[in-house]
């Protein structure tokens, strides 16, 4: 059996509120990076499916840019350490780690013929570094300029080359090399100075502060050439200015701005040319943009990264939507030709097999999903504010259909005819569910941790904490126990019956347990075992194949009828719990974890 990765649905960029995301591109204009997490996210700009992740950081991400010839990237983390790794291969291999400065790296740029690097960031002793690529070794001291964590930075990308810099001392810093020195500083922003650029002329360098003024420098000597203004506003805007980026042809500037907003400017007299309003929510705050060719790309406090459309400024061509937090659980429906993903922080994710996402439309959960399924033509999803919600898959918006309990639903089992069976580990209840009504609920000796319903509708598994799994009689909406599976002690993660009926897969602590339904005699041994705990079990729609999915970062792909084999797909989420598996068919699995990301794989008979 084997298992090829068919396509990842990537993470959104880190956002964080009045925080500037960078966004940097390829020099030949296809790609575009960004960090969450301990990741780098390299997304191709036409194509949503195509989602390229670097995961050999140790540490969280934090910026990310390309060499100018396009060769190599340089990635910096919350440690102060830059990576410098290929593009051209496929396994990105490492070419250099350095250590630059004692804190985060807030951003980093490259000399035009890629042999220097500059970071900035937070810093202790200093903060910023300007070095050789291949060696690490210093070009000039770019310290005493700046008395605050540096924010921004740029290289000039004509002789004579020049760096810019802008701090959270309010000033912008200026630096003249190789070897680089201080030059002087200019003290017109009023507040943090979050984002710098240099033209692609290298003519004139613009720097955007959290007071909204916008201001323009020579790019030669560093000096005031005018402030861009909104006449409407006296400044460029209402909020702080999160990101800026040029035109090919220097002619243009983009903004993005927490006024929820986005701008663009014609330089040569400095007026406004396009304004895109963005939304009124709080969410539609722009925290970066970056301008490739005709793609002009805005980031918002939401995660989404929005394609501007000169010609239609009111509504974006597109949008990239997804998860920027922990996914938790995952179902998905061949019928509907989705994939549903949902987060730590609530967000409902339905994929469509291009891998553009959608949200759920409404006022839905406000927190963790830590267990979801479709049930008939419904999402049935249960969170940590003790309720349990119905969502049409053909409207997929939130209305009134939901059940609020006195605790929290940990798993539940669906059967048919509307019947849920809903384990509730506190109370020690096993709820039964019909037609979204409670009608009944039995109290048990033990914490019941997972339920599954037979497809003959006439029997009931409910795993315990202890380890134990419970078999129910089910008649008439009442359980009556038939009898009971020893198990290790250890609690029962998971547990389902496979859709033929002839199975019953028990998820314990590290291993897996698989049993004939007709006797409930085992017949998987030592076989089916992970490294670390598992989160999911999974069976295939023909009943052939179980996965299962765990914190060990591996997925486990197992057959009943061969015991024996079995296939193990490490790293599928590289340095990334595995929270939860789902079969879209017969021969696709899908796979979400902590590094926000969606996987789709191809799987092979065993």
């Amino acid at each position: 059996m084997s298992a090829t990765l068919k396509a990842t649905y990537g993470s959104l960029p880190k956002v964080t509120r009045g925080k500037f995301t960078v966004l940097k591109g390829d020099p030949k204009g296809k790609t575009f990076l960004y960090t969450n997490n301990k990741s780098v996210f390299i997304r191709d700009v036409e194509d949503f499916a195509k989602c390229d992740v670097y995961t050999d950081h140790a540490k969280d991400t934090t910026v990310a840019a390309y060499a100018p010839s396009g060769n190599y990237i340089c990635s910096g983390d919350i440690t102060g350490n830059v990576r410098i790794w290929d593009t051209t291969q496929k396994d990105h291999l490492l070419k250099y780690e350095y250590p630059c400065i004692g804190g985060a790296i807030k951003d980093i740029a490259w000399s035009p013929d890629s042999k220097r690097i500059v970071v900035v960031g937070e810093g202790r002793e200093s903060f910023a570094k300007v070095f050789l690529w291949d060696s690490g070794s210093t070009v000039g001291n770019l310290n005493g300029s700046h008395s605050a964590t540096i924010n921004c930075v740029d290289y000039k990308p004509t002789r004579p080359f020049r760096i810019c810099t802008g701090s959270e001392d309010r000033t912008v810093g200026f630096h003249e090399g190789p070897p680089f020195k201080f030059k002087h500083l200019n003290s017109e922003p009023t507040n943090f100075v979050n984002c710098i650029g240099y033209a692609p002329s290298g003519d004139f360098f613009i720097a955007g502060s959290a007071d909204g003024k916008l201001c323009l420098y020579d790019g030669k000597e560093g000096n005031l050439v005018a402030e861009i203004v909104d006449p409407a506003l006296k400044k460029a805007h209402s909020g702080g200015i999160y990101g800026l980026s040029w035109s090919d042809d220097s002619k243009f500037i983009l903004t993005a701005s927490g006024d929820k907003s986005c701008k663009i400017w014609n330089i040569e007299d400095k007026s406004l040319q396009t304004v895109f309003e963005m939304g009124s929510n709080l969410e539609d705050q722009q925290l970066g943009c970056l301008w490739m060719g005709d793609n002009l790309l805005s980031v918002s406090l939401s995660g989404n990264i929005n394609y501007l459309d000169r010609n239609n400024p009111s509504t974006p061509s597109r949008i990239i939507k997804g998860h920027y937090k922990n996914i938790s659980a995952v179902a998905a429906s061949s019928s509907h030709k989705k994939i549903y993903s949902a987060s730590f922080d609530g967000r409902i994710v339905s994929w469509a097999e291009n891998g553009q996402g959608s949200y759920f439309k409404g006022k839905g959960h406000e927190n963790h999903i830590p267990f979801m399924q479709v049930v008939g033509d419904e999402l049935v999803t249960c969170s940590l504010q003790d309720e349990m919600r119905f969502t049409p898959l053909d409207t997929e918006e939130y209305g009134d259909d939901k059940i609020s309990f006195d605790s929290q639903p940990k798993r539940f089992g669906a059967g048919k005819d509307g019947l849920l069976i809903v384990a509730f580990e506190q109370q020690h209840h096993v709820v039964i569910v019909r037609n979204k009504k409670v009608v009944h609920t039995v109290k048990v000796p033990y914490e019941p941790t997972s339920a599954s319903v037979h497809i003959g509708q006439d029997e009931v598994a409910v795993g315990s904490k202890r380890g134990d799994v419970y078999i129910y009689k089910l008649d008439q909406d009442t359980l009556e126990e038939k009898t009971q599976i020893s198990g290790e002690k250890q609690e029962v993660i998971d547990l389902a019956y496979s859709p033929d009926g002839g199975w019953l897969a028990v998820a314990s602590d590290r291993k897996i347990f698989c049993f004939q339904k007709i006797d409930y005699k085992e017949i998987t041994k030592d076989f089916w075992t992970h490294n670390a705990k598992i989160t999911s079990i999974a069976w295939s729609q023909d009943s052939k194949h179980i996965a299962s999915s765990s914190l060990d970062t591996n997925i486990r792909i197992s057959c009943p009828n061969n015991p024996k084999a079995k296939n193990l797909i490490e790293a599928a989420h590289p340095k990334s719990s595995v929270t939860s598996v789902a079969w879209y068919d017969n021969d696709t699995l899908v796979s979400v974890g902590h590094d926000c990301c969606v996987r789709l794989w191809n799987i092979s008979p065993l």
